[in-house]
């Protein structure tokens, strides 16, 4: 029987305050239902600021603890419309344990798996180690398990993870029809004029390659908009298993990108391509 998934991400910037990020998510969750989508993604941390562009104490009051909150909005919208939400959210997990992570509320609100990033980067103006504690194996979503929803089986990384072959094969190998990536990636004011469009293209061709190699869906949700010296460049896309891009957003527009995900394309490409037939797990040590 054939399997259709409509996926939306949600690409937008930060409002200026945590209730707004919220609300404005909202409104851009229920567009998508209104367009029949099933699978709603939103970027990373979506609810506030993206806080690591300094060492700052005081910005870990920005997170919260799931369920909490946000996550608890997130679940009765979830049920309310019959749609997966992927949330991703800086999480406290417990005094002075801190996560970036991403929740998957199912259709009916009940909380599927959560997702702790696992590879950490520490880089100019992206001082996520200061923050965040590496994710871990201890539940559905954890380490690279996948997360069953209503609508497909997703494997959930984030941002820095996208470029990573391993998560995206380990995922692929735990049955993910669709591997989403939300983001928060831009250039550095001083450095986009010489690496700008390297780094952009380096970024999609990453994940294009991923769901080549695989044989399934990839989907990235980014940030839009300036805060500090970023400046988040958008371009949320979403892949088929031939890297095609089915649908694609600019640098700089609020909204949604959305495509139809066909599953059973996925064991088409997959015989056609056989790589994963075709491994030397034996040779590989």
């Amino acid at each position: 029987m054939s399997r259709c998934t409509r996926l939306s991400l949600v690409q937008s910037p930060y409002p200026g305050s945590v209730d707004r990020a919220v609300a404005q998510a909202e409104h851009w969750i229920r567009e998508a239902a209104k367009d029949n989508a099933q699978i709603i993604c939103l970027q990373e941390l979506f609810a506030s600021q993206y806080p690591c562009q300094r060492e700052d104490h005081a910005m870990f009051d920005l997170a919260e603890p799931i369920p909490g909150p946000t996550t608890d909005r997130m679940s009765t919208l979830a049920a309310e419309l019959g749609v997966v939400i992927v949330a991703p959210i800086f999480e406290r997990r417990a005094a002075g344990l801190y996560h970036n992570s991403a929740v998957v509320l199912d259709a009916d609100g009940t909380i599927a798996g959560v997702y702790r990033k696992m590879h950490i980067p520490d880089d100019p103006f992206y001082f996520e180690k200061f923050y965040f504690t590496p994710g871990d194996a201890s539940g559905a979503g954890n380490g690279f398990d996948t997360i069953a929803t209503r609508y497909a089986r997703l494997g959930v990384a984030i941002c820095w993870d996208q470029w990573f072959p391993e998560a995206a094969r380990l995922l692929s190998l735990a049955g993910a029809e669709i591997l989403l990536y939300p983001t928060a990636i831009g250039w550095i004011d001083d450095e986009k004029d010489e690496f700008g469009e390297i780094q952009h293209d380096a970024w999609i061709t990453s994940m294009r390659a991923h769901a080549i190699a695989n044989g399934l869906y990839v989907a990235a949700p980014n940030r839009i908009g300036i805060e500090g010296r970023l400046e988040f460049w958008g371009s949320s896309f979403i892949a088929d298993p031939n890297g095609q891009i089915l649908s694609r957003g600019d640098h700089h527009s609020a909204g949604l990108i959305t495509a139809d995900c066909q599953l059973a394309m996925i064991s088409a490409v997959r015989t056609h391509w056989p790589f994963l037939r075709d491994r030397r797990v034996d040779a590989y040590q």
